[in-house]
C-alpha cells in the first residue's frame, strides 16, 4: 500500500494567479509534439514546413482545448453543467474528455488540410504518433489532480487517494500515462518511422488508442454521475472508445488487405 504524495496541484503562485500543473502538463504536450513535429519538418521530404508545423499544433491546440472541454459537458456531466454553464470555463479543476478532443482536433486537421493543400488523410498520418505526447501528460496532470483514480485493489501498489477514500485504490492515472502514451507513442513512432500506405498510422493509431483505453478503464472507477453504463462493466470511456477500435481494424483491413474485383 502507498500514500498519495503531497503534491499542491497549483505549481505557481504569482500574485494573486494561480497556474495549475494541469493546464502545465497540457503545455508540455504541446510543446512535446511541436518538438517533434519540427523535428520531421527538418527531413527531406517531409509532408509540412516548419512554419506550417507551427500554424498545425497551433489549431490542433485549440482544437484539444475546446472540443475536449465540449466534450466533456456533453458526454460525462451535461445536467450538472446545464445548471451551472459557468463551470464550463474552469478547465483548470480538470474535466477534459479525449474523445470530445478528438473531434476537435479532426475539425482542426480539415481546416488545415484546406489551407495547405494537403490530404486530410496525409495530416492524420503526421500527427498520430505526436497525440500520446499530449495524452501522457494529460494523465500525469489527472494525476496530480487527484482525479480519475482508480478502483479498491489490494495489489502492493495500491494507493491511497485523500479525495479516493481510506481504502487503496489502483493509480489508474499511472496506468493510462503507460499504456495510452509510453507504450502507444512507442508503437506508433516505430510504425510511422518507414513508409505506410495512406491511413496506415492513422489506423493504427485509432486501434491502439482504443484498446489501451478499454484495458485502462478496467481498473479505473467509473464516473459516479454514471457508474457503469451497462452490463456491470461498461463504462463511458469504454463505450466511446469501441467505435475507434472497429473503425481502426476495418481501415487496417481495408488498406493491407483490398478487396479484388
Amino acid at each position: 500500500m502507498i500514500n498519495y504524495p503531497a503534491i499542491d496541484p497549483v505549481a505557481v503562485h504569482i500574485g494573486s494567479l494561480s497556474i495549475y500543473w494541469y493546464g502545465v502538463m497540457y503545455l508540455f504536450g504541446f510543446m512535446g509534439a511541436w518538438g517533434l513535429a519540427s523535428w520531421r519538418a527538418h527531413k527531406p521530404g517531409t509532408l509540412l514546413t516548419v512554419s506550417q508545423v507551427g500554424d498545425l499544433i497551433f489549431y490542433c491546440a485549440i482544437g484539444v482545448i475546446i472540443g475536449g472541454r465540449l466534450g466533456y459537458v456533453l458526454f460525462y456531466d451535461l445536467p450538472f453543467f446545464w445548471r451551472n454553464p459557468a463551470q464550463i470555463l474552469a478547465v483548470w479543476q480538470g474535466g477534459m474528455s479525449f474523445h470530445g478532443g478528438f473531434i476537435g482536433v479532426i475539425l482542426a486537421l480539415c481546416w488545415c488540410s484546406h489551407q495547405f493543400k494537403r490530404s486530410i488523410w496525409d495530416l492524420t498520418d503526421f500527427v498520430a504518433p505526436l497525440v500520446p505526447i499530449g495524452l501522457a501528460a494529460g494523465r500525469i496532470g489527472n494525476f496530480i489532480n487527484q482525479e480519475l483514480w482508480g478502483r479498491v485493489t489490494t495489489v502492493p501498489w495500491g494507493m491511497i487517494f485523500p479525495a479516493g477514500g481510506p481504502l487503496p485504490r489502483h493509480p489508474s492515472q499511472l496506468y493510462e500515462f503507460l499504456l495510452e502514451g509510453v507504450a502507444l507513442f512507442i508503437l506508433l513512432w516505430w510504425f510511422s518511422a518507414r513508409f505506410r500506405p495512406r491511413f496506415a498510422v492513422s489506423a493504427l493509431f485509432l486501434l491502439g488508442y482504443g484498446l489501451a483505453r478499454v484495458i485502462g478503464e478496467c481498473f479505473r472507477q467509473p464516473d459516479p454521475q454514471y457508474g457503469f453504463i451497462a452490463f456491470n462493466w461498461l463504462t463511458m470511456g469504454q463505450l466511446l472508445s469501441f467505435p475507434m477500435i472497429l473503425a481502426g481494424i476495418i481501415s487496417l483491413i481495408y488498406i493491407y488487405f483490398p478487396r479484388k474485383t
